[in-house]
């Protein structure tokens, strides 16, 4: 079997595929105070040997929760002398031009651990003053004598010269072992100082961590007799060896909601749509990201905790461009100090949970509302909780402040948590120029399905799909998806003046030094599929626009379409163009993946039983409490075809069918929904 487990704020979720292609599902509560046990717990639950386990697969947040709760270890930092204060200094763009309290992200490394040598190069990578490995000494035995557990070295100009820092790094290896060292020009071939600085700090900051936790878990599996194959999944959508990962742990920074994403858009070429909007909505958060032409958008320009009031802490890796909210189905609702209705960022996590757990949970949720408006069953929860607990709650903690009622309190809710989450959507479509009239919405998570028809109205989204295993869905993305790594190395080259030689000179040594990293990972190279690209401007521009290059070498006669695709992309991305003021090239690079054999995926066998439920109350905002028919997920066939309103159930989740959707299942389990009353015209 291939089995891939996903660590959530509230739940680890499991996938199998066994190959006759059946497939396994699982869902079990996250262990916070010890992740492993939720992992055991929920192969166990699933009633899977270890012994049958052939490749793991596995998403996590170790790296996420140590970086936001900053309970990673003592870090120094080595740099150039005059540059130890560039993580103080940061950046001078403030995201709040106006937020008179703003404040800037706190250094995770503090200033007496942050050290300077008086190497120094210059931006061509060329030596002007020599490294003194005596300087290197010294500033180890003060790191010794406070306690130090890591060592970030980042130098200047390194990304163009990467010989100081490896030598630093080796010297370190030779005289300190014990500790555990990052480079920045292993991370990051790309240049601003600050961002390659940031990234080393925080991959050292977290590195012991995760490779005590990779150990543990590798040796327990082992011990169990998996663990022939081990596979994490990383923030760029593809997977790498455990021991990779190791190395540069701040590459599983957004490990988990990335795999809903790949696993989106390989769904979207088996159904045959291209564009996706995809909608994951978990117990904690709601992720979403854009799908265009079965490509995944990736960014190096990823920023942890950043919002609109605060630039958080740039991390210069290649990381799915997703917008992460604090909503989910435990998203706690709340009153702020004007009286207004907040729901999240709070959340009751795993544990109590929200109220309809019975687990001791006392704040009304996102999910409670849900339970109150009829749309979840509490018949579904192993749960000893009843309505009148639940709404007495609501009136507790909400309704005797509002001096409003259980039904308007619960809808309330849910319309707000929509609110949160259309704004997100927003964001990933929208506003980065595209129409999402020209997509469709994939909705996954355990809340997903609840919330994604109301969403895709709002947008004029035709069309929902929601995956077979959509609750789980992030760990089926996983058993997808491919071994990849992304490079890429900053070349400033104004396009007429290019030196074509050179840039595919450059190309060929990215590219080699990928395939060798792959064949150590076991691939061959009959398997490894290259893309590569570039990063364009205008001259005189400060941000770029990436542009594919479909080209085995660039030349003289493709250099102007390369050159034409940058212009479309920046009207679309920004409405206009500049080709009067030239364009150059600032960063090349190349995306590399080791295909893995996809599981065998069986058409699905339908279980016999009743499909139809019953009726129940459902309330709807138009029509307030109205009997709706409630159908059973298993037991609907590809012969069926639901009109709303409905309700669709499954153990772990529930579909809402608004008035004038209708919804059929294709022969894989997938439900397709296409949205009613919904035309193009603007």
């Amino acid at each position: 079997m291939r089995v891939a487990t996903d660590i959530g704020g509230t739940f680890t979720d499991l996938v199998a595929v066994d190959e006759e292609g059946k497939i396994t599902v699982g869902k079990s509560n996250t262990t916070p105070s010890n992740f492993e046990k939720g992992i055991f717990d929920v192969i166990e639950k699933a009633d899977i040997s270890f012994n049958d386990i052939e490749m793991f697969f596995h998403g996590t947040t170790v790296v996420i929760n140590a970086l936001t709760e900053k309970q990673g270890v003592k870090t120094g930092l080595i740099t150039t002398e005059g540059f130890r204060d560039v993580l103080e200094i940061a950046r001078g763009n403030r995201p709040d031009l106006f937020n008179v309290k703003y404040k800037k992200p706190v250094p995770i490394i503090e200033r007496h651990l942050r050290k300077e040598v008086s190497e120094r190069l210059n931006y061509k990578g060329e030596v002007e003053k020599n490294l003194d490995l005596k300087e290197v000494d010294g500033i180890l035995d003060y790191f010794r004598s406070e306690g130090v557990e890591a060592i970030a070295i980042s130098l200047l100009h390194s990304y163009k010269n990467s010989d100081h820092e490896k030598e630093i790094a080796k010297h370190i290896e030779r005289n300190w072992p014990e500790v555990h060292v990052t480079t920045s020009s292993e991370l990051s071939k790309e240049w601003r100082e600050y961002e390659r600085t940031s990234t080393a700090a925080l991959n050292a900051y977290v590195k012991p961590i995760a490779n005590d936790y990779l150990n543990n878990l590798e040796e327990k599996l082992k011990g169990k007799g998996a663990g022939k194959n081990n596979y994490i999944m990383q923030s760029n959508g593809g997977t790498s060896t455990f021991d990779v990962a190791k190395m540069s742990p701040i590459n599983m920074v957004e490990s988990g909601p990335v795999a809903g994403i790949f696993g989106a858009s390989i769904l979207g070429e088996m159904l045959g749509e291209k564009n996706l909007i995809v909608l994951d909505i978990g117990g904690t958060t709601a992720k979403c990201s854009l799908v265009e032409n079965n490509n995944v958008k990736i960014s190096t320009d990823y920023n942890l905790e950043q919002t609109q009031q605060y630039a958080g802490y740039p991390l210069k890796v290649p990381v799915v461009d997703i917008v992460e909210i604090g909503n989910g189905g435990g998203s706690i609702a709340w009153i702020d100090d004007s009286g207004s209705v907040k729901v999240g960022p709070k959340s009751a996590g795993a544990e109590p949970g929200p109220i309809s757990y019975g687990q001791g949970g006392e704040s009304p949720t996102t999910t409670d509302a849900n339970v109150l408006l009829g749309r979840l069953s509490l018949e579904n929860f192993e749960s000893s909780t009843d309505l009148e607990s639940i709404k007495k709650s609501f009136q507790s903690k909400l309704g005797d402040e509002l001096n409003a009622g259980t039904d308007d309190l619960a809808m309330g809710i849910v319309k707000i948590a929509n609110s949160n989450m259309l704004n997100a959507l927003k964001l990933v479509s929208i506003r980065k120029g595209y129409d999402p009239r020209d997509f469709t919405m994939v909705a996954i998570g355990g809340g997903g399905p609840m919330h994604s028809q109301d969403l895709a109205r709002e947008l004029g989204v035709k069309k929902v799909v929601i995956p077979s295993t959509s609750p789980v869905f992030a760990s089926w993305g996983m058993l997808m998806s491919d071994l990849r790594h992304d490079y890429s190395q900053t070349l400033l080259a104004k396009t007429e003046e290019l030196s074509f030689e050179k840039i595919n000179n450059e190309y060929e040594r990215i590219i080699e030094d990928a395939k060798n990293t792959l064949s150590k990972e076991g691939m061959d190279e009959s398997n490894i599929v290259v893309t590569k690209s570039l990063d364009m401007r205008y001259v005189g521009q400060e941000h770029t626009v990436e542009v594919t290059v479909p080209f085995d070498e660039m030349n003289v006669n493709n250099i102007n379409e390369v050159i034409q695709n940058f212009h479309e992309n920046h009207e679309r991305l920004y409405t206009y163009t500049l080709p009067e003021n030239g364009t150059e090239i600032v960063n090349i690079k190349v995306k590399v993946l080791g295909k893995i054999e996809k599981p065998k995926m069986s058409k699905e066998k339908r279980d016999v039983g009743e499909k139809h439920l019953g009726r129940r109350s459902v309330f709807f905002e138009e029509s307030g409490w109205i009997e709706v028919d409630v159908y059973a997920k298993d037991f609907l066939d590809d012969t069926d075809r639901v009109n709303g309103p409905a309700i669709i159930e499954e153990q772990t989740s529930s579909t809402v069918i608004n008035k004038g959707d209708v919804l059929t299942k294709d022969s894989y389990g997938n439900m397709i929904i296409e949205i009613g009353g919904l035309s193009n015209e603007i």
